[in-house]
């Protein structure tokens, strides 16, 4: 792992690709030292790394699972000692078991949930007891399109996103006068791995834009929300889906 200096740190959950990946690139441009997570998939993270130093950032991947309380504390607590606090953190980690709700083993329910709303705390609670050292500081969190509209067959990844939703809005009041700003970005259809075996001209035909969006305008709306031009901008659930609704 190489070591920050004086950057400003950034940790991004499931950065290994995707959105998490595009994510990680636009806040190493912002100058962030970007620490990319990821839980299986190191070969993806490194991947990342690559392009964040090719691109002339720094940072460093981290191995821990979000759903892992203990894990995720305790790789917050390394980063904050080690390189002297966190300024951002993106939860981005997230999976998606699709099936009728009628059909939906216990199992495709809790891995959903675990991973966004379990691992939205595991990874929260403890970043703000560092940010409030400084005072300052910013938590985006990835929802879904899903979170604010029937989708039939995501009963699990629309619970877990819209509780994202109401979660960060509670904590956003909680924590607006310690200097800790919250928002969310709620994508749309996304050219991710997520729909690679979606029908994608009917899927066109439900996007007013007539286009699938990019992982890079969603990162520009993080790195947006993590920037100082977005100071009074907090408790916010921000949608990025070419005017779905």
């Amino acid at each position: 792992m190489t070591e920050a200096k004086n950057e400003q740190v950034a940790i991004v959950t499931g950065g290994s690709k995707g959105i998490g990946r595009a994510i990680c690139l636009e806040l190493a441009r912002q100058n962030y030292y970007v620490v990319v997570n990821y839980m299986g998939d190191k070969a993806g993270a490194e991947d990342t790394l690559a392009k964040v130093a090719a691109d002339g950032g720094r940072g460093e991947i981290y191995q821990f699972d979000v759903r892992d309380g203990q894990a995720a504390e305790m790789a917050i607590t390394d980063i904050a000692e080690r390189l002297g606090g966190i300024e951002v953190l993106v939860n981005n980690a997230g999976i998606i078991a699709d099936g009728l709700f009628m059909m939906m083993s216990p199992d495709s329910w809790q891995s959903v949930i675990d991973t966004s709303l379990k691992g939205f705390y595991n990874m929260t609670r403890p970043t703000i007891e560092k940010m409030v050292r400084k005072r300052k500081g910013s938590i985006v969190s990835i929802s879904s399109a899903s979170s604010m509209m029937a989708n039939r067959g995501q009963a699990n990844y629309s619970a877990a996103k819209a509780g994202l939703n109401a979660a960060s809005r509670s904590v956003a009041a909680e924590v607006a006068r310690l200097g800790i700003r919250m928002n969310v970005v709620a994508p749309g259809l996304i050219d991710t791995g997520m729909i690679e075996a979606a029908p994608k001209e009917q899927i066109k035909a439900m996007i007013p834009m007539a286009r699938i969006g990019k992982p890079e305008e969603v990162a520009k709306v993080v790195g947006f929300l993590c920037s100082d031009a977005a100071s009074y901008v907090t408790g916010q659930v921000i949608s990025v889906n070419g005017g779905m609704f």
